[in-house]
C-alpha cells in the first residue's frame, strides 16, 4: 500500500488481536513499518468539542464554553416575567364530613384482600364477628407549581448547504423574549429551538477541513506490526501463519486506508454552529399526608386516591387558615413559600393548584375464633391492611 490510501493488497491479512504488554507507537513512529506511507496532509484526531475562543461570542448569550457537553448556562427569567404574591392572602376551605363504611362493604373489602393472597384463607373474612369501624379522619395536601425554566449550550452540525441564519440578519432576542408554544398545563415537556440569527459556518475544527483524520490506531499507516511474530514474519522458526510471513497486518480500526471520515463533519468539511434554547416545563409537587395512625403504613396512601373536595387553582395560590385540621393550615403555608423560594429564582411559575383529598381511612375490629382482630379500610378503592390475619383452622 505505497502511496495510495485508498487502495490494499488482498494478501495482507487483517490485524489480529495484540498480547498485553504491547505499548503501541512511540514518538517517530518508531513501532511503524518504514516501509509504508502515509499522507501528512490529513490531520491527526483533534477534539470532538471546539477549542476555547473557536466560536463567536453572541450577545446575550455569553458563558458558553463551546461544546455541547458542556454545563448550559441558566437564565432566570426577568422580575416581570414571575408574579409577586399579595400580602395578607388567604384561602378559606369549606368543612367535609368524614365518611364511613357498611360491614358489608369491610367485609367485601377483606375477601377481596384475603383471595389475592395464597397463603390466606377465606373461611375467616366470611365467618368473622365485627365489634367496630371506626372512621378516621386522613387529609392528602397537596401542592402543585408548573415552572418553565430556559437554558442554552452551541449545538453543531455538518454543513451541507442548509439555510444560515446568522447575525447578519438582526441581533439574537434574548432566551425569554423567542416566543413558544407551552404544552397542556401541568404536563412535562421539554422543546429544544434555535436561537434564531445565532447561526454561522465554520471549518471543522477536527479535521481541519479535510473531512477526514489520522487513524489513530495506525498513526496514517494502514497497516501494523504482527503481534504475533513482532514484525518478523517467522515465529518459532516458521513462517508466521498470523500475518503469512509479511510481518504486518492491516489495520481493522481503518481497513487499511490509513484514515477515517470525521467523526463530527462526516466529511463535510464545514460546521453550523448555532445556540440552541431548551425549554422545560415541569410540574413540581409537593404531598403531605398527617401521621395520625401509627399501625398504619403512611405509605400505603400513596397508591390509592381520595375525594378532592377542595381545589384551588390561580398563577398563585395562598396559605389556607380556618381549617380545622391545623397541620394543614400550616404546611399550606410552609409549602407555598417554599415553592416561591424555590422556583422563582431559576424558572417562570406559569400556575399553583393546591389540593385537599379526604382519603377514607376505616379501622375495623372483629373477633374470629375467640381471638380479638383489626384490619384497615383505606382509599376510594376499599384497599386493605392488615398486620395479622387469623388462620382457617382457629375454629375448632
Amino acid at each position: 500500500m505505497d502511496g495510495d490510501l485508498g487502495s490494499f493488497d488482498p494478501s495482507i491479512p487483517d490485524e489480529g488481536p495484540s498480547p498485553s504488554g504491547w505499548l503501541g507507537v512511540m514518538d517517530g513512529y518508531q513501532e511503524q513499518e518504514g516501509g509504508d506511507s502515509f499522507d501528512p496532509n490529513i490531520p491527526e484526531e483533534g477534539p470532538s468539542a471546539p477549542p476555547p475562543g473557536w466560536l463567536e461570542d453572541i450577545d446575550g448569550y455569553q458563558g458558553h464554553k463551546g461544546g455541547p457537553e458542556d454545563d448550559e448556562p441558566l437564565y432566570p427569567p426577568p422580575p416581570a416575567y414571575n408574579p409577586q404574591p399579595e400580602v395578607n392572602r388567604s384561602t378559606s376551605v369549606p368543612t367535609i364530613r368524614v365518611p364511613s363504611i357498611s360491614e358489608d362493604v369491610a367485609r367485601d373489602a377483606l375477601l377481596r384482600f384475603v383471595e389475592s393472597k395464597w397463603k390466606y384463607s377465606s373461611k375467616p373474612a366470611r365467618n368473622l364477628t365485627f365489634k367496630d369501624l371506626k372512621p378516621v379522619t386522613v387529609y392528602r395536601y397537596r401542592l402543585e407549581t408548573y415552572t418553565e425554566t430556559r437554558t442554552s449550550a452551541w449545538q453543531l452540525e455538518p454543513y451541507n448547504g442548509q439555510a444560515v441564519d446568522g447575525p447578519q440578519y438582526g441581533a439574537s432576542p434574548p432566551p425569554w423574549d423567542i416566543p413558544v408554544s407551552p404544552p397542556q398545563m401541568y404536563s412535562n415537556r421539554v422543546e429544544k429551538i434555535p436561537v434564531p440569527h445565532s447561526s454561522f459556518v465554520k471549518v471543522c475544527h477536527k479535521c481541519h477541513g479535510c473531512g477526514r483524520t489520522r487513524c489513530a490506531g495506525c498513526f496514517g499507516r494502514g497497516m501494523k506490526r504482527c503481534s504475533f511474530c513482532h514484525g518478523n514474519g517467522r515465529a518459532r522458526k516458521k513462517r508466521c501463519t498470523s500475518c503469512h510471513g509479511r510481518g504486518r497486518r492491516r489495520c481493522v480500526s481503518c481497513r487499511g486506508d490509513g484514515y477515517k471520515t470525521c467523526s463530527v463533519c462526516h466529511g463535510a468539511q464545514k460546521l453550523l454552529h448555532f445556540i440552541q434554547l431548551t425549554v422545560t416545563w415541569k410540574n413540581n409537587v409537593s404531598c403531605f399526608i398527617p401521621d395520625r395512625q401509627p399501625d398504619f403504613p403512611d405509605r400505603k396512601f400513596e397508591k390509592v386516591s381520595g375525594d378532592p373536595f377542595f381545589i384551588d387553582e390561580n398563577v398563585l395560590v395562598y396559605p389556607i387558615h380556618g381549617f380545622p385540621d391545623q397541620e394543614i393550615c400550616d404546611v399550606s403555608a410552609k409549602l407555598i413559600n417554599d415553592h416561591l423560594y424555590r422556583f422563582t429564582s431559576t424558572s417562570r411559575i406559569l400556575q399553583q393548584r393546591q389540593t385537599i383529598e379526604l382519603v377514607p381511612l376505616t379501622h375495623a375490629f372483629y373477633s374470629y375464633g375467640g381471638k380479638d382482630y383489626s384490619f384497615y379500610v383505606y382509599g376510594t378503592e376499599n384497599k386493605v391492611f392488615t398486620s395479622k390475619y387469623p388462620t382457617a383452622c382457629s375454629i375448632l
